[in-house]
């Protein structure tokens, strides 16, 4: 029988890119993220936060106009792009510039957001789909990686693989919809699966149940974009991220109960937990 290999310390430790003394913020990449919807910018927040801790050199958020000033209270150093999905389509907006691109925090699945990502699959960025952006589609052949974060209701939903046959089999699942679909899928959940499109397959084993809790995912989707401006190769960002995320929770319920955690608090023990990996 086959075994599934971990994505272990020692291999966080040997792909993790050191900052360089003559280094600038150019030299880590712009990122965009299209997140938050009217009345719901705290999914964004908490992507923008992760996503600022997490080594990109510079972050433009799009949102709705009126979630700017919650999240601009949190996240100073971020920049703007309003009302992005209403000109998703103009000849004029330039996104050849981003690194690195994510979407679906704090969204709806509606029309809106699928054209957004119809339109983001053909910049030729490594995108990452979370949340109200991951929906039933076909990909054919990208540019450029295309990651999706779903938990397993979220799989279940966008394959019509059940809940109960899922669980059992979750590697399998993982990695045939990932060759399938030609994505890379991060299937959240205990011993989170990274399947990549050509049939690579990591198992990750940080993290605990104090993740089962609303917004660890938005928190999630923004490390693997900071990650992804951060690291010169894409898939060691991607499983980089993914075991720091659960290495934060796992710092956390060293001294607190696994009851307690915030998502933001993920964000908060991140600077001391990837400082530990540094060589």
């Amino acid at each position: 029988m086959d075994i599934t290999p971990v994505w272990s310390e020692n291999h966080v430790k040997m792909h993790f890119r050191q900052r360089q003394p003559e280094s600038h913020k150019g030299t880590y990449g712009t990122a965009l993220l299209v997140a938050g919807s009217k009345g719901m910018p705290g999914a964004a927040v908490l992507a923008t936060k992760a996503a600022m801790r997490s080594g990109l050199g510079k972050l433009v958020v799009a949102t709705a106009s009126d979630s700017i000033i919650p999240i601009a209270s949190h996240v100073p150093e971020a920049t703007f792009e309003p009302e992005l999905m209403e000109r998703i389509d103009d000849p004029e907006l330039d996104l050849a510039s981003y690194k690195a691109i994510a979407i679906g925090p704090g969204m709806l699945p509606d029309h809106k957001t699928e054209a957004a990502v119809e339109h983001l699959l053909r910049v030729g960025k490594p995108l990452v789909l979370d949340a109200g952006a991951l929906s039933e589609r076909e990909y054919g052949k990208t540019a450029a990686p295309v990651i999706l974060t779903p938990h397993p209701g979220e799989f279940s939903r966008i394959t019509g693989v059940s809940m109960q046959e899922l669980q059992q089999r979750r590697v399998h699942h993982a990695t045939i919809w990932a060759a399938g679909l030609g994505v890379t899928i991060v299937l959240k959940g205990q011993n989170t699966v990274i399947a990549f499109p050509d049939g690579e397959t990591y198992l990750n084993t940080t993290g605990n149940s104090a993740l089962a809790k609303g917004g660890t995912g938005d928190t999630l989707t923004g490390m693997l974009l900071g990650m992804l401006c951060c690291h010169e190769n894409w898939r060691h960002a991607v499983l980089n991220a993914v075991h720091f995320h659960g290495a934060c929770a796992d710092e956390w319920t060293k001294t607190r109960s696994a009851h307690t955690l915030l998502a933001h608090e993920l964000t908060e023990l991140l600077p001391m937990v990837m400082k530990s990996y540094e060589q």
